[in-house]
């Protein structure tokens, strides 16, 4: 059994302090969210967390893409699609993932153990897309969704290539609200499988019981839900584990909508019921969803209180 993160961590984006730093700001190179990276990175390490992210530090989960991607700009904090969207006009999370990478080896001096590590996120195109208001060019969600995922596409190859990430993982969110057209979603996210040499996973939050069935037919290696603030979910994994018994499951198993720490008993009760539905060689713990929200200390605890809990099956 291993622990991951579905991705954002609390931000403390720090000053420039020392000297080399103020002069790397005068000249317009000082990045001020390094720092937050590091932290981000150390505080996920300490909790105990296997495979972490870079924190996510930079913004929201749409914009953090979408201001790189020619097609769609940002108006008022939203993003709007006025023309063709095509590729990236850069590698957008490449340079802050080998950075989190080189915190990762620096931690373990040198020599990162097997099966830990950092994995790259990326917002999936079907969320971005009904995130997003089509000014232009597009008639309908469906071609936007497929364009969006052979310009994500690039940034998923970069990631492999040049971070070698334990797995990359692509949030989609909306597949479980019904607005989705799952044969264009699956598509999609086959566009961005495509030629992987690493393993692929899909985070989907929300209410599986009306889509856990589409869900399972996706071309992915891991299938990621939330089960600690959903008491729906895992009575759904459970009646229909045998369609999704060959990939893995990432198990959300702290409540992210709640900025307290979770009941240490609740949590082992659920894990204890995942291991019986899934085995534990096939479970990978997380929180349900991403810990901005929270305050720091207390993302840290819950992380804390999750690997803990791992502890006892490894």
């Amino acid at each position: 059994m291993k622990s991951t993160v579905v991705g954002s961590f609390p931000v403390e984006v720090k000053p420039a302090s020392s000297t080399k730093d103020k002069l790397l700001k005068v000249f317009g190179a000082y990045d001020s969210f390094k720092q937050s990276i590091k932290d981000s990175v150390i505080a996920q390490l300490d909790a105990g967390v296997d495979i972490v992210s870079d924190g996510q530090v930079r913004g929201d989960m749409v914009s953090i893409f979408t201001q790189y991607i020619p097609g769609m700009k940002i108006e008022d904090g939203n993003t709007v699609i006025v023309s063709k969207i095509r590729r990236p006009t850069q590698e957008i999370s490449v340079k802050d993932l080998k950075y989190a990478k080189k915190v990762v080896k620096e931690y373990y001096n040198g020599n990162i153990p097997e099966g830990k590590g950092v994995k790259g996120i990326i917002t999936g195109p079907n969320t971005i897309v009904h995130s997003s208001r089509i000014a232009s060019f597009y008639k309908n969600k469906e071609d936007a969704i497929i364009d969006l995922a052979h310009s994500l596409k690039f940034e998923v190859d970069a990631i492999a290539e040049k971070v070698n990430p334990v797995y990359i993982q692509i949030d989609e969110p909306f597949l479980s609200t019904g607005m989705v057209d799952m044969k264009t979603a699956r598509e999609a996210i086959d566009i961005i499988h495509d030629g992987l040499d690493v393993p692929l996973a899909m985070h989907v939050c929300g209410i599986l019981r009306d889509v856990f069935k589409d869900i399972s037919k996706f071309n992915v290696d891991i299938l990621d839900f939330e089960f600690a603030g959903n008491n729906v979910n895992l009575d759904v994994l459970e009646k229909n584990y045998s369609l999704v018994s060959d990939k893995k499951i990432g198990f959300g198993c702290v409540d992210s909508s709640v900025n307290t720490v979770d009941n240490k008993s609740d949590v082992d009760d659920l894990v204890s019921r995942a291991v019986e539905i899934v085995g534990r060689d096939k479970l990978i713990l997380d929180p349900d969803c991403g810990l901005r929200r929270a305050p720091k200390d207390v993302a840290f605890d819950k992380l804390k209180l999750m690997n803990d809990i791992k502890d006892k099956y490894s």
